[in-house]
């Protein structure tokens, strides 16, 4: 009784804070409503891949409507969320429904972007930059956790061994510092002939903490018993390795990346300089999830009291109109997609409901604001969204990647 009063006073504070958004509460039928909504205005059905925003009509490579390769792979989360949550509802029909756009997706965005060679450099359909290739990683790596298809884990593999040790055939020796530890941003030869320097170059923290869950999940799901690779230039790893790999860069992040006392996650840090203390709910949301998969893995609580304070930061400081905030740069809409993923981690497998409320009124809130006739939300949840407003796929998805992983309504 005293847990679900004080919840029931997060949500009232919650509610009080933004009196831009209405309070009727999202149903069942509102979920799929918003889900069927997104993929119909940004779907490009012929591709299937997502397009930039809803002034394209169709998705046709990086400067002419397709949305980033680094957004693609967490639509193609929301897809397999759908279907998880299908499943769970016991509802087949959507169940079957949502499994095929999963592989279409896939398939589509195999197509798309060369096959997924990850040492086919092109900026236009190839891969270009360290964090991209690691959220498709994440990704592949969950959907053969969800699905078992081989091709998955292979490519998951295949991507993270690519970041980790780089290309011979690029000619860039990879994220690692093998010196300083931590993960580079951005390979070189790309514009710049010389290789990363650990006192020049800059160690995102959206490279550094999707390390870490790309690493856990591999660890997850990778077969146990395996030997240990031979060559330096290894496509797999044991299970050891990939849990040990996920340690030392959470370390290096925590160390170089992350206010112990507040829980704030810095954007980076170049060589010994003082860290760039912008925060990014997306940079919230992986150390979140890097926390709580090392928690589950090892039992040590210092990672789950990370995590919380992690996310009291993002809810608390980052968020003061009471909905998850919005910045306005480009992609940047993503972030809210990304931070479901994550908190939904640390609410469901780590019994922290607290945040619950907060997050049912960032969806009440963006759902009621929502353009009623093309059913799409923007970025910003406490502002409505007329019905001749270019919305871009990273801003819409925030709401039903949100109402796909919080679907009920918990806190009346």
């Amino acid at each position: 009784m005293k847990t679900r009063k004080i919840l029931l006073l997060i949500g009232c504070w919650a509610v009080g804070l933004s009196g831009m958004c209405a309070t009727l509460r999202y149903t069942h039928a509102d979920v799929w409503e918003a889900y069927e909504g997104f993929n119909r205005n940004y779907l490009d059905s012929l591709k299937y891949i997502y397009k930039t925003d809803t002034s394209f009509p169709r998705a046709v490579d990086r400067g002419n409507g397709a949305a980033a390769i680094w957004c693609q792979p967490i639509y193609w989360d929301m897809a397999m969320n759908a279907y998880r949550l299908a499943r769970s509802q016991k509802d087949t029909e959507r169940e079957k429904k949502y499994k095929a756009l999963s592989r279409k997706i896939f398939e589509g965005n195999k197509a798309h972007y060369v096959g997924f060679d990850f040492h086919d450099n092109n900026e236009n359909t190839g891969w270009f930059i360290y964090d991209d290739i690691q959220w498709w990683t994440i990704t592949l790596a969950r959907a053969y956790e969800l699905f078992g298809d081989k091709e998955y884990l292979k490519l998951a593999e295949a991507s993270f061994s690519r970041v980790w040790n780089g290309s011979k055939r690029v000619g860039d020796t990879g994220s690692y510092d093998e010196k300083k530890g931590g993960m580079f941003w951005q390979w070189q030869p790309i514009h710049n002939p010389k290789p990363n320097d650990s006192d020049r170059d800059g160690k995102m923290a959206c490279i550094n903490f999707p390390t870490v869950v790309a690493a856990m999940t591999l660890y997850k799901n990778v077969p146990a018993g395996r030997c240990e690779p031979e060559e330096a230039d290894w496509n797999y790893q044991t299970k050891a390795q990939y849990l040990e790999k996920a340690k030392e860069i959470y370390e290096w992040g925590v160390n170089n990346l992350f206010d112990k006392s507040t829980g704030r996650v810095a954007d980076s840090r170049h060589g010994t300089h003082e860290p760039d203390w912008k925060a990014h709910v997306y940079n919230q949301a992986t150390f979140i999830g890097g926390s709580v998969m090392l928690y589950q893995a090892t039992g040590e609580r210092r990672y789950l009291d990370n995590a919380i304070l992690a996310a009291d930061y993002t809810v608390k400081d980052m968020s003061p109109a009471g909905v998850l905030p919005f910045e306005s740069g480009i992609e940047q809409g993503i972030y809210t997609a990304i931070f479901a993923q994550y908190i939904a981690m640390l609410v469901y497998d780590c019994g922290q409901s607290q945040y619950l409320p907060f997050l049912e009124h960032t969806i009440d809130c963006g759902w009621s604001n929502r353009d009623k006739n093309r059913i799409i939300c923007g970025g910003k949840y406490d502002e409505a969204v007329s019905g001749n407003q270019v919305i871009d796929s990273y801003s819409a998805s925030g709401i039903p990647a949100l109402m796909l992983l919080f679907p009920d309504n918990t806190v009346k």
